[in-house]
């Protein structure tokens, strides 16, 4: 292999390799909303993770590309319609719940401090 192939074959490898990495974690997070209990969840991640060392010793740059993108396809056809969000997190049910306070009020956090100024 000359340098240029092998630079190309490494370049080539190493995106597949992130894109297998993002592929498990998004199927692996997507398997937790499907999931009621832990238990489940945790049969549920084996099952998920015997899929992807099935194919684990596979060298062929095109079945790799192949396989990445049945697993694609796959993961966007079986994602949950409505997963779990942290409710303080964007879109979920606490995110931004209280409103920005007026401009012109001041908010002083000295827990009773300022009663002993006084004195």
């Amino acid at each position: 292999m000359s340098g240029v192939a092998s630079a190309w074959y490494v370049a080539r490898r190493a995106a597949q390799k992130e894109r297998v990495r993002i592929l498990y974690r998004r199927a692996l997070r997507d398997t937790l909303n499907w999931a009621v209990h832990r238990h489940l969840f945790y049969s549920d991640a084996d099952a998920l993770r015997e899929r992807f060392e099935a194919n684990k010793h596979v060298e062929d740059v095109e079945t790799i590309d192949r396989l990445i993108a049945d697993g694609e396809a796959s993961y966007n056809k079986w994602r949950h319609p409505d997963p779990y969000i942290v409710p303080w997190a964007p879109g979920g049910s606490k995110f931004n719940r209280n409103p920005v306070p007026p401009e012109g009020i001041e908010i002083v956090y000295d827990y009773g401090k300022e009663e002993a100024e006084l004195i």
